[in-house]
């Protein structure tokens, strides 16, 4: 079919459902899955946010470039709904790309709270939000928002860290952050997940760890269903650091670690949890500038797409509205 005459649907959209199927991948203004700009959340389900911070990397930098790598390659994803999903998200949600959140760059110790604060005025307003990074750290402070609405979440953690080094005071730190949710109370590691980890912390908490070579044993399937006993009912929150996959798949990333999962792998797990209580989602440290061929951002993208359909799945989202 020929191509539509208006491509910029992230401005010129006036339903925040349906697809955009014929406007060229190539053109048009790079929303998330060509999603519409907007801050008006009336009646919305779910809110993309990117969080372009990467000062708390311990390696190389660039994820704050992250949210816009992501934008750009999701235009490729955002002609009919994920395959093989039968759940259509772009009907049975409304979604909106919310832009980025603002803070000063030059007050590196006031961002925390800011994120805090623009992810709560979102959850207040209704909606859930899929947050694009960023690096990990940036989780945490979106954590401290979703506590306050849901108490203490299950946490399923797709990484190749386990990011529970233990630390003192509140640094700002990709590798610790997960320390603290669970000493501070927002995450139940008990009824948490982290999958993929392939590198040593002899202090890894009470989660319940998937490691790599678990991954590559057991099967997706497998994985998936040991975690839906894991979580319950309980509320989760899904964070996926891209460099859970293998750098063969997803080199563009910061502290990248051989031996990881491949993207199959990784959709199936994703896939296998269908019917989790899902409450807020993200896909963090990407970043481009290490990145060939968009190949990093493309799995960045295809996964946050699955977390919509997963979220759109949740059989308690419509009862908690």
């Amino acid at each position: 079919m020929p191509p539509s005459h208006d491509w910029d649907n992230a401005f010129t959209a006036t339903d925040a459902r349906g697809l955009v199927a014929h406007a060229p991948a190539f053109g048009g203004a790079p929303s998330f899955l060509r999603r519409r700009y907007s801050r008006d959340l009336a009646g919305i389900d779910v809110a993309v946010l990117g969080i372009p911070m990467d000062t708390a990397t311990s390696h190389r930098p660039g994820a704050r470039f992250g949210p816009r790598g992501i934008r750009a390659i999701s235009s490729n994803l955002a002609w009919a709904r994920p395959w093989p999903w039968k759940i259509d998200p772009f009907e049975a949600l409304a979604i909106v790309d919310y832009g980025d959140c603002q803070f000063d760059f030059g007050d590196p110790a006031s961002m925390p709270q800011v994120i805090t604060e623009q992810v709560d005025a979102i959850l207040a307003a209704g909606a859930a939000t899929l947050v694009l990074g960023g690096d990990h750290y940036v989780t945490y402070p979106v954590l401290r928002a979703y506590h306050r609405r849901h108490g203490p979440l299950s946490l399923v953690h797709f990484d190749a860290h386990s990011d529970t080094w233990p630390d003192e005071g509140e640094r700002v730190d990709h590798g610790t952050m997960f320390y603290h949710a669970v000493k501070h109370g927002l995450v139940d590691d008990r009824r948490s997940a982290q999958i993929g980890l392939r590198t040593t912390n002899d202090e890894p908490l009470g989660f319940n760890i998937f490691d790599a070579r678990a991954v590559h044993a057991q099967g997706p399937a497998a994985i998936a269903r040991q975690v839906l006993d894991i979580v319950g009912d309980h509320p989760v929150y899904l964070t996926f650091d891209i460099d859970c996959l293998d750098p063969s798949v997803a080199p563009g990333t910061g502290t990248p670690v051989c031996g990881g999962l491949s993207s199959h792998q990784a959709l199936e797990i994703v896939r296998g949890l269908a019917g989790i209580n899902l409450v807020g989602m993200d896909v963090v440290e990407v970043a481009p500038v290490y990145d060939v061929g968009e190949i990093t951002a493309l799995a960045g993208a295809t996964l946050a797409a699955e977390f919509l359909c997963l979220f759109a799945a949740n059989p308690r989202r419509e009862a908690g509205r």
